[in-house]
């Protein structure tokens, strides 16, 4: 196992003006707010072979059969775990760290659960101090016209058609977290995806994405309007 990383948040907190995010953008859906989740919790230190088997086996949910991925394919340090906290911040607190592909989840007491990520072009687009405006299961995805001009064999899924149906084959996954900042959209996404080989690694496309059963556990830890760090 890899230690954990400490940090420093300072020269982090600029944000990038150039460019819109493309693969993991989305418009956001409407409705109400999302509830605020319970605790759910387990010791420090890293998942025995036993939890890896449920952890990472298949899941029923929304009405979709998630696969079981074969985690022993997967680099251990980015294995879901609860580990101490070293990132300072407050609980609930989401922190990205976008250099070592993790990501923590603050909680009481002086843990984090941390989850390995895949980060694609899009996700070293933004960084700074947001807020998870909106949380969404089986989202809908829905490229931007501009992303929809340069790969037009997506224009079946644009706005104007309404996107890509939720489902295993949709780029958000099981879960989508969208990340705002002084109340307007950032284009920044926190999401499943089924591609578990990209976990720990930059892939082609999209922001920050997890594997299907590590978004859905993220998804029951962050409450709405929970405060999100991303560092590069």
């Amino acid at each position: 196992m890899t230690t954990d990383h400490s940090f420093s948040r300072r020269g982090f907190l600029g944000v990038l003006a150039a460019g819109t995010l493309a693969g993991c953008t989305t418009t956001m859906p409407g409705g109400g707010a999302a509830p605020t989740p319970g605790r759910l919790s387990r010791p420090i230190g890293p998942p025995s072979d036993a939890e890896l088997q449920v952890m990472y086996g298949p899941v029923e949910d929304g009405g979709y059969l998630i696969p079981a991925i074969p985690y022993q394919q997967i680099d251990p340090q980015f294995y879901r775990q609860r580990v101490v906290d070293r990132t300072g911040e407050a609980p609930d607190t989401v922190v990205v760290d976008t250099p070592s592909r993790l990501l923590y989840v603050v909680e009481p007491g002086g843990t984090a659960m941390r989850y390995g990520v895949g980060i694609g072009r899009d996700g070293f687009a933004w960084q700074g101090d947001g807020v998870i405006h909106w949380r969404q299961a089986w989202p809908r995805w829905k490229p931007p016209n501009e992303m929809v001009a340069r790969t037009p064999s997506l224009a079946k899924y644009s706005i104007a058609n309404g996107g890509m149906e939720p489902g295993l084959k949709n780029p958000l996954g099981a879960r989508a977290l969208y990340i705002f900042q002084n109340g307007e959209d950032t284009l920044y996404r926190l999401h499943g995806n089924p591609e578990w080989k990209s976990i720990g690694k930059a892939v082609s496309s999209g922001c920050v994405r997890l594997i299907n059963q590590d978004v859905i556990d993220l998804y029951k830890r962050v409450p709405a309007k929970a405060k999100i760090v991303v560092l590069q």
